[in-house]
């Protein structure tokens, strides 16, 4: 008979919230700068997170003319897009305002679920990556790629 000792120690998945250009970056373009990323998701040592206002602000980008072209030469649809970000990401509630405080409104929404979850971040916007400092005093590790975290 096969005994315990002591308790199983299960690793806990780290959270990250994934801005939409990197998103886009990840999904559409397999820009080899996000590619780290893949493992780290497929294996569970992270764990997207995402409020239903991020899928919206998704399928909102991915409707605009100048995404359409890229998508068909990398063969995507949007549709595809979005299935791949649903079956990827674990859907959170929305974050209560963070006291840190982006000058970019349609950004808030990363930071505050970021702030909530001590989740990594992941931007590219100048606004989020402005705001390095006092996101890492709120726990909140920022980066445009695993590689470049605070």
């Amino acid at each position: 008979m096969l005994e315990l000792q002591g308790p199983v120690q299960v690793p806990v998945a780290r959270p990250v919230v994934i801005d939409t250009n990197i998103v886009l970056d990840l999904l559409v373009f397999a820009d080899e700068a996000v590619a780290p990323l893949k493992p780290q998701l497929a294996s569970g040592a992270l764990q997207w997170i995402a409020a239903p206002a991020m899928r919206v602000e998704l399928e909102r980008v991915l409707g605009y003319p100048q995404i359409a072209p890229r998508l068909a030469y990398y063969g995507l649809s949007a549709a595809q897009v979005l299935q791949a970000f649903d079956v990827q990401t674990r859907t959170v509630d929305p974050a209560p305002r963070a006291s840190a405080i982006c000058k970019d409104p349609d950004d808030q929404q990363f930071i505050d679920l970021a702030v909530q979850h001590g989740a990594i971040l992941l931007s590219k916007d100048r606004a989020v990556l402005n705001l390095r400092k006092r996101l890492q005093a709120l726990g909140v590790e920022l980066g445009q790629t695993m590689g470049a975290l605070a």
